[in-house]
């Protein structure tokens, strides 16, 4: 049985790091100090969830990356349609001469996933890879 009312909790902590806290509670405009804890506690949780490997989630793998790289969109697109079932959509952007900005839309088992998001973050040229997650069941 899921209890959902609102519970109170003391938390002790060094009076230079909750001045840190504070100014991140300020910098994401937080209105409350208990905001800013239950974002992080979601935040925990999802990311302690999706490392279960059969755990299902959704999410997206942003890739930046040099399109004049060789090979690069080859590889690229033989790696995506060996997981073409977790990937539910893709966009391309073009940056500049040089630069490109795709976001691939996933859904499946975390450990399958995070595969994906490996093999293609450490492709030459990519200059940089993001996989952001979440479960798909309510945390």
């Amino acid at each position: 049985m899921e209890d959902s009312s609102l519970k109170r909790f003391g938390v002790s902590m060094d009076g230079a790091l909750l001045r840190k806290f504070d100014g991140l509670v300020g910098l994401r405009g937080y209105e409350n100090r208990s905001e800013a804890v239950r974002d992080l506690v979601r935040d925990a949780l999802i990311q302690q969830s999706w490392e279960e490997s059969e755990q299902l989630v959704a999410g997206s793998i942003l890739l930046f990356y040099n399109h004049h790289q060789r090979n690069l969109l080859e590889e690229m697109t033989n790696i995506q349609h060996g997981y073409h079932d977790f990937i539910l959509a893709t966009t391309h952007f073009h940056l500049d001469h040089h630069s490109c900005l795709e976001i691939i839309v996933v859904k499946g088992k975390a450990k399958d996933i995070q595969e994906l998001s490996n093999k293609l973050t450490s492709l030459k040229g990519v200059e940089y890879g993001k996989f952001t997650v979440a479960p798909v069941e309510k945390v």
